[in-house]
């Protein structure tokens, strides 16, 4: 009887208890964790590579004539109803800058110009999360011509970085 007792009240309790509370920023960027955060971020960067090739076409948002960088990310972003700037100097302005370690896959990196030193010039999405040595999506003018994969870590971009935002969360 006391065993019967015991098993109705921990049930009842385990029914009765607040629902389990995860943080989502303690999570890991990875595909293998479940919460909708991270399918969130991982279904953005799975959205962004079905463009891997699409040709480079200056101020233009939109997959049939092409993209530069600034309209894919917004591209990108709003088929998640995530309004973003359609210029890349705009992201000057745009969140607070993340340290490497906080990189996460879905954030946008934010670049100076190839040219001027002085402004913003280029944006991406962060694909693989490794701090100044990830790896980012993005509409490149340069010799790819195209949406690309690049490192950050290489010399053209480090050089370059300003700075890296969350605009998901």
């Amino acid at each position: 009887m006391r065993i019967k007792i015991s098993f109705i009240i921990i049930v009842l309790l385990i029914s009765f208890s607040s629902p389990l509370k995860i943080n989502a920023s303690n999570l890991k960027s990875d595909e293998s964790n479940s919460t909708f955060a991270t399918i969130k971020r991982a279904d953005v960067i799975r959205f962004a590579k079905k463009y891997l090739g699409t040709p480079y076409h200056f101020a233009c948002s939109t997959p049939k004539k092409g993209f530069d960088c600034s309209g894919f990310v917004k591209y990108v972003f709003s088929n998640y109803k995530i309004n973003l700037p359609r210029s890349s100097k705009a992201y000057g302005a745009v969140g607070k800058a993340l340290k490497p370690a906080e990189f996460k896959v879905g954030d946008v990196i934010v670049f100076y110009g190839f040219k001027d030193k002085t402004h913003i010039g280029h944006v991406g999405i962060i694909c693989e999360a490794d701090g100044m040595n990830s790896k980012f999506i993005h509409s490149s003018s340069g010799k790819s011509k195209g949406v690309t994969i690049s490192d950050l870590g290489s010399k053209a971009y480090t050089r370059r970085f300003y700075k890296c935002i969350d605009v998901i969360n």
